[in-house]
């Protein structure tokens, strides 16, 4: 429903994107600790730059997003 309001829909993808370069973060910790593949984190970083660039366009384009409900 908070759709709505452009600044907090932004400010919850902002959010998003902070999240998930937290993410990016704690994967890379992962491997300097041998707990996971460099091809797994590879992969997982790809996926999260992707999920990043996606939330990037949805704040650059959060007024298509928040229509009139």
């Amino acid at each position: 429903g908070k759709r709505r309001y452009i600044k907090h829909f932004e400010s919850k993808l902002t959010d998003a994107d902070a999240e998930q370069l937290e993410t990016q973060h704690w994967i890379e910790t992962s491997l300097d600790h041998n707990y996971i593949t460099s091809q797994v984190a590879t992969d997982l970083i790809e996926r999260y730059e992707m999920l990043g660039k996606k939330l990037s366009t949805m704040i650059s384009k959060s007024e298509s997003f928040c229509g009139k409900m």
